[in-house]
């Protein structure tokens, strides 16, 4: 099924990745009482890893930005089959966590979020903005430098 979403993702060249199978007792999306709780994503692309590494130290922060664009990325794949193709069910970004790995001395936190924001308002408009919050951690999993979780409202 295509729709608006769908087009605008192909009017700026952007390909979704394969979704990212869960590694634990969770789900990827929990569709509730008209939103979509997305599970913190990570920065993998078709089921391989990226971005292994500290933001500041391994990489700097619009490597981190690209980062967590991954992490949104992978958040519309799961988004796209828990709602059954139809992207278009999406009213709006409510809110995005988004968790840097990096050491105490790092305070760009809300620099490197601001890829995975930038990224839904051009998706979404007006409707991809959204509250959040950027946090400073010394580990995440699988030792990646950024992950983001999500909850936004749909139809």
């Amino acid at each position: 099924m295509t729709g608006k979403i769908d087009a605008r993702l192909k009017e700026l060249g952007i390909e979704l990745p394969t979704p990212a199978v869960p590694r634990g007792n969770y789900l990827p999306v929990v569709l509730s009482n008209g939103f979509a709780h997305v599970a913190g994503q990570v920065p993998f692309w078709n089921n391989e890893l990226q971005f292994v590494g500290q933001v500041g130290t391994d990489f700097t922060v619009e490597e981190g930005q690209q980062a967590a664009r991954l992490c949104g990325l992978n958040m519309l794949a799961q988004l796209k089959v828990a709602l059954e193709g139809d992207l278009d069910r999406i009213k709006r970004a409510v809110r995005l966590n988004g968790f840097i790995r990096c050491g105490p001395d790092f305070d760009q936190h809300p620099m490197v979020i601001n890829g995975v924001s930038d990224f839904m308002a051009e998706i979404f408009g007006e409707s991809g903005r959204h509250a959040r919050s950027a946090v400073g951690c010394v580990s995440l999993p699988l030792g990646v430098a950024v992950e983001v979780d999500g909850t936004f409202e749909i139809d």
